[in-house]
Formats: structure tokens, sequence, C-alpha cells
């Protein structure tokens, strides 16, 4: 039945989704605004239109399935999914604030796995019988594999153009991959959209499972898609520039042909996990994809200092968000009955 608490639930993910899309947005327009391909209106209204047009392409949702499933079902309650979204919603505002592009989906993940972590203790069982090994270690793996595909990939996409331009006019070949840019900024963004909206689609189908809305088996309610490309749409229009500057300019100067393989190899990277349900995070893949293209010049053209500064905020990201929730499933045990 509807609840308050679902009300609440439901209200606060879709603000996570649309803090995920202004905490992102970097991803899918950093390389685009800073070759100056287009202006950064331009380019999160080009990215949010692809964000949203996902909604009508994918239908079998991998990576929702796959979150839904991080926490035990007889540890999941109303309480257990509010404190995991409050969580997730502070540490992504906390991160852009300071313009670190951490993980808005590792952000989620580990806050929804600290809060049934947290009530496992509460009911007196075994912590880690709370959550999924399986899915929460292949969550993990990507942690380091996804950037360092999106790495590899970026790198070869890169000399594979440069070995078929390298006799076209500079000029010329400079016009034509400002255009490219164009179609690669689109589908790193469809990708985005399609990846990031299904974790917390997962979240909603976990809530109103749990509040007996729909019955074990029952395929996703139409309105969670549509509401959850939505909000992610909505918050890549606001734009996120504090993280725009960090992706764009400081990792390594980007050009258009740059640009072009970076997005490819993101979207790329993106596409292949989406298709075996694996919750990647769009932030580390794209990182990757830019240090790669960066790679292909010397190692010294990508900023080591700012990156391992940028790894030391993915590996803290998921420990904190679930110390956060932890502490909010506490006091919503106190404060919500």
């Amino acid at each position: 039945m509807v609840t308050p608490i679902l009300i609440v639930v439901v209200c606060l993910a879709l603000i996570f989704d649309y803090t995920n899309g202004f905490h992102d947005a970097a991803n899918s327009i950093a390389t685009i605004v800073s070759t100056k391909v287009l202006t950064p209106f331009q380019a999160v209204l080009w990215a949010a239109f692809f964000n949203f047009l996902v909604f009508f392409f994918i239908k079998e949702h991998k990576v929702a399935n796959t979150v839904s499933k991080i926490v035990q079902e007889n540890f999941i309650t109303m309480h257990v999914i509010l404190a995991g979204l409050i969580a997730a919603i502070t540490w992504n505002l906390i991160t852009w604030w300071f313009g670190i592009p951490s993980s808005s989906s590792h952000t989620l993940i580990g806050g929804f796995a600290g809060a049934g972590i947290t009530n496992a203790i509460y009911m007196g069982a075994s912590p880690m019988s709370a959550i999924n090994s399986t899915y929460i270690f292949t969550i993990l793996a990507y942690i380091v594999l996804a950037p360092v595909i999106g790495l590899v990939v970026a790198y070869i996409v890169t000399v594979v153009i440069l070995h078929i331009c390298k006799n076209a006019r500079p000029a010329v070949a400079e016009r034509w991959f400002k255009r490219l840019q164009l179609v690669s900024s689109a589908a790193l963004s469809f990708a985005h959209g399609g990846n990031d909206a299904q974790k917390v689609m997962g979240i909603l189908y976990v809530a109103v499972f749990t509040s007996h809305i729909i019955k074990p088996g029952d395929p996703m309610p139409e309105w969670i898609p549509l509401a959850c490309y939505s909000a992610i749409a909505l918050g890549t229009m606001s734009g996120g520039w504090r993280i725009v500057k960090t992706m764009g300019s400081k990792i390594t100067k980007i050009t258009p042909l740059e640009g072009v393989s970076a997005e490819t190899a993101g979207a790329l990277t993106l596409f292949f996990t989406q298709q075996f349900g694996i919750p990647v995070s769009t932030t580390h893949t794209i990182t990757g994809s830019i240090i790669g293209v960066g790679l292909t010049k010397r190692l010294s053209a990508v900023r080591w200092g700012l990156t391992i500064n940028i790894i030391w905020a993915w590996i803290i990201t998921i420990p904190i968000s679930a110390v956060i929730a932890a502490g909010m499933f506490a006091l919503l045990r106190v404060l919500v009955k």
C-alpha cells in the first residue's frame, strides 16, 4: 500500500537521480565544452536529451535488477532504503561542492549496503549476511576494471584514428572531429542515462515491492523508468560546472580528436557492462578514457597528482556512504516508526 514513507522514498530517489544528473553532467559534456564544440548551455541540453531518449529504447533493465539484489530481501525495510538514499544524496552533494568527480553509482550502492548491514546488526544477524556478496564483489572489481577498460579502449581508438588521419590537413581534420564529437558525446550521454538511471530504478522497484504494491516476479511499473530518466535528464540540464572543469581540462588537455576518442571509449565500455547488468561508474569510466588519450602523447601529459586524488575519492566513496547510511538508519529507527 502507498504509505507516507513510500512517498518520501520515491521523492528522495528522484532527488538523488537529479543530483546524479548534475553531478555527472561532466561525464557527458566536459570534453565537448573544453574543446569549444558547444557552449556549456548547449552541451547540457544536448546531453539531457540523450539521457532521456534511452527511455524509448531500453526495456530490459539488467543494471536495475542487479542493484535491487545488493541487499538480501529479508533485511530490506523502508528504513534501509530511506537511510541509503539520504546517505547517497549527502555524499553526492559534498563531492559536487568540492568539485570531486566521485561515483554517484557507488555512493548509492554504498549507502544501500551500509543501511542493510546495520539492519542485520540490529536484528542480531551476521553483518555480511545482509548483502549479496557475488554482486558486491563484482561491483568492487569494476571499480578497478571500468577505468582500466576505458583507458585501454581510448588509447587504442586514439592510436587508430591518428594512423588513419596521419596525412589529413590539420584544419580539415579538426573541423570533422568537432562534428564527430557531437556524435560521440551523444553516445556517451545515451549510455550514461541508461546506466545511471537504472540504479535508482532498482531502488524504487525494491521500495514498491517492500510496500506490497507489486508481487514477486511482477514487471517494473512503467512510471519508474519514466520518472528516473526524466529526473536524471533534468539534473544534467542543471550542469555540474565545478566537476566539468576538473574533467575537461585539469586531467589532461583535450583536443576534438581526443574528445571523440575518450567519449567513444567511455560509451563502448558502458554499453558492454550494461549488457551484463554490471552497475559500473560512469565517472570512473570516462576518467580512465581521458587518461588513456593523454597517454598517447606522453606520460607527463596526464596530471598524475590530480588523478591520484580522484582515485582516493573513488576508494573512500563506498565506505563513507555506508557509514553515513548506518548513522541515518540508527536515527530513523528512533524518529520514524
